[in-house]
């Protein structure tokens, strides 16, 4: 028989992307999403629509913090392996909307561990992430670095969920892997991330908002890391489980292992959106100050993770954002045409009861 993978937050970014790696490699891939409306559910329903008519694909429309509901999906399928991506994401939003959080982040991924204990898994891989590191100085950024000093709700959870899982890996002997990403991206990304807002706000003819006050010399970092390169990791690690040490937990940082400042990766997308479109890009930019929970400078060491899978990511930020871009453009061109076709049936509908009010009018 088959193994058999769960992947929460299937029709999220990076759980599409696991999951179609993974049926192409013939597994079998339960998936679970609550498809929320955090974002574009249109979005997360086409991720779906590239997965969802494979023969060993099943997908459930569950929510994680839903104990009942998910006790079922594990109670009738035999699972080998369970990815926890399901997750309310968004540092700035975890500010002003705090509630979602814990019910996904702490009490979803509660519910993920109580159901790994009482059926038995053999690797739980999870998204933790790079907030963790808060507002540390030192860089790179290792696993072995205080963490204790979060600086957002959302980087409370993922700390959180560390310290549970490590704790059921404890006392139930549960193998199980925690991973830091640094600032995924690429096709089909979360419309709330920088380059695909920056993206929108240009197609809608809006300035976009820059939070390094225009100080170039100290511009803000990010260890930007391709969607692809997060996968191939997720992949490696996840037949590698910490069976050889107890208790059975471990963290690992999934990075570009090359920081970007931010206006450099602004023109990069100003360029490679020109060239997917034909015509020149260039934003109207409007500079403010950091937000309260963000991060001056994000950068993996992913030392751990090259011994232990003997793979860092190497995806070149242009090589990334032009995926991205082509991807966008395609996107929208689409969407653009089904919204005119869709406007143009609803104008021929209004035509049609017109014409047969007036008719019967007559008629009368």
């Amino acid at each position: 028989m088959k193994e058999a993978y769960l992947v929460t937050g299937a029709a999220g970014f990076i759980g599409s992307f696991l999951s179609k790696r993974l049926l192409e490699e013939g597994k079998n891939v339960i998936g679970v999403d609550n498809i929320n409306d955090y974002y574009d559910v249109n979005l997360k329903y086409a991720r779906l629509d590239l997965i969802k008519d494979y023969p060993n694909f099943k997908f459930y429309k569950e929510d994680i913090s839903n104990k009942k509901g998910m006790d079922k999906i594990f109670k009738v399928n035999e699972i080998d392996y369970v990815i926890n991506l399901a997750a309310q994401a968004g540092v700035r939003y975890s500010i002003e909307n705090p509630n979602v959080y814990i019910e996904s982040n702490i009490i979803g991924f509660y519910n993920i561990l109580e159901l790994c204990r009482k059926y038995p898994v053999k690797h739980l891989v999870y998204a933790s992430s790079s907030s963790v590191y808060g507002a540390n100085k030192k860089v790179p950024f290792e696993e072995t670095d205080f963490v204790d000093t979060p600086v957002s709700l959302y980087a409370a959870t993922k700390k959180s969920n560390e310290l549970m899982a490590y704790t059921y890996s404890h006392l139930y002997d549960i193998p199980s892997t925690g991973l830091r990403f640094f600032t995924v991206y690429g096709p089909m990304g979360r419309p709330d991330m920088a380059y695909y807002m920056f993206a929108d706000k240009y197609f809608n003819g809006e300035s976009i908002k820059i939070f390094n006050n225009g100080d170039f010399e100290n511009d803000m970092y990010r260890d930007f890391t391709y969607i692809d390169d997060i996968v191939e990791g997720i992949i490696r690690v996840l037949y590698r489980p910490p069976n050889e040490i107890t208790p059975k937990h471990r963290v690992l940082n999934i990075g570009n292992n090359n920081p970007e400042k931010l206006m450099c990766f602004i023109n990069t997308l100003e360029k490679t959106l020109s060239n997917a479109l034909g015509s020149k890009v260039e934003f109207i930019k409007i500079y403010e100050p950091i937000k309260p929970g963000d991060v001056h400078k994000t950068y993996a060491s992913t030392d751990e993770l090259y011994k232990l899978t003997k793979f860092k990511p190497r995806t070149p930020l242009k090589e990334g954002l032009t995926e991205f871009s082509n991807w966008y453009v395609r996107y929208n061109e689409l969407n653009l045409w089904g919204n005119l076709k869709k406007g143009l049936l609803k104008w021929r509908k209004s035509r049609l009861e017109k014409s047969w009010y007036l008719l019967n009018m007559v008629q009368i």
